[in-house]
């Protein structure tokens, strides 16, 4: 900002120094487009003379408060598009880390149901187990007495 007030006041000068240069004008030429009957101890003409200055002063600040409001409708520009590309790179992200988070949801989901199963069948494998102890019993009379049998066959087919 420090540099547009000095490149006014410095244009602001240049043009007030070339207006009094151009105030020391030839009487004689007809190209001055001033009226040669005014001289410079006229007080019409130094009224005249300031008023031009002061109107070409105000065109300079005109026209550089035009470049400054170009140059800040650039800079708003150039913001608008970068927050539209963030916001636009952060709607992606938020929409990637959605996806992601559904995933994981349907991931925990079904190793959930699988770990449901796992347990059921378990439990149900722990209910058939409880019956196999007395069956174990069951077979180890069975064994015994299978056990005395085949001794009693053998010592009867043994006899002289």
């Amino acid at each position: 900002m420090e540099s547009i007030e000095t490149t006014t006041s410095e244009t602001l000068e240049l043009e007030l120094d070339n207006n009094n240069n151009n105030n020391n004008i030839d009487p004689n030429n007809n190209n001055n487009n001033i009226d040669p009957t005014v001289t410079d101890n006229d007080p019409s003409s130094s009224s005249i003379t300031s008023q031009k200055d002061l109107i070409r002063a105000v065109e300079i600040v005109e026209r550089d408060s035009i470049a400054i409001a170009e140059s800040f409708s650039s800079l708003f520009s150039s913001l608008r598009t970068s927050l539209s590309q963030v916001t636009s790179r952060s709607v992606d992200h938020v929409q990637c880390f959605s996806d992601a988070a559904g995933r994981l949801q349907e991931s925990a989901l079904d190793s959930a149901t699988k770990g449901n199963l796992y347990v059921n069948s378990c439990l149900r494998l722990n209910e058939e187990m409880r019956g196999i102890d007395t069956l174990a019993m069951q077979l180890k009379v069975l064994r015994r007495n299978v056990d005395a049998l085949d001794t009693a066959v053998n010592s009867l087919v043994r006899l002289p």
